[in-house]
């Protein structure tokens, strides 16, 4: 019953954001919408801050997801493989509404919800390296790669990716470009000196 409600919490909560504004989001008004007391409401989430996380982490979660179904288009090729993964993210982040809210500000208020995406190192930024990480391993193996050289090299591909996704500078087809040359050039050399 609890995450039930948690759930609506956070529905009602990334519709407000979507339809309205990050400043349009109160606890008064997402309980009133929810049919929960404030009481009850701060209860499930301390305050708007922490509504803001779990909002973005479910967001990163559906990112991730696409992401390993990704690699896995590609089993043999790990250069494919994140190549299409950081397509995927860009197309997606494109089309995602939560995201186009947030990015677009319509007011002061709404930029409160921008370093919970940019800036602080969860629930995005520090979420994602290891997850991908993860992935990268568990899909390729990479045996001859160190978790650590894996790590570092995973995170200059998310950084970048996210750079491309909040700034970007051109369409999406050429960040593409621009970071498969990466993905060919770090993964490219790392595996190289391996063997």
């Amino acid at each position: 019953m609890r995450q039930l409600l948690r759930e609506r919490i956070v529905d009602a909560g990334r519709r407000i954001v979507v339809t309205e504004g990050w400043g349009a989001v109160n606890m008064s008004r997402l309980a009133k919408e929810v049919g929960v007391s404030r009481p009850v409401l701060y209860k499930e989430f301390g305050n708007k801050h922490e509504l803001a996380e779990v909002v973005v982490r479910q967001e990163v979660d559906t990112f991730l997801v696409g992401i390993a179904e990704s690699l896995a288009a590609h089993p043999a090729d790990v250069e494919a493989g994140l190549t299409a993964a950081v397509e995927f993210t860009l197309r997606t982040g494109a089309d995602n509404t939560l995201l186009k809210a947030v990015l677009s500000g319509r007011s002061a208020t709404d930029t409160a919800l921008l370093p919970v995406l940019m800036t602080e190192t969860e629930p995005v930024l520090g979420r994602a390296i290891v997850a991908v990480t993860a992935a990268i391993r568990a899909q390729y193996g990479l045996a001859e790669m160190t978790d650590a050289d894996l790590g570092a090299l995973t995170e200059i591909l998310v950084r970048l990716a996210l750079s491309h996704l909040f700034q970007p500078t051109g369409p999406v087809d050429r960040a593409v470009a621009q970071i498969r040359l990466v993905v060919a050039s770090t993964f490219g050399a790392a595996l190289h000196s391996a063997e």
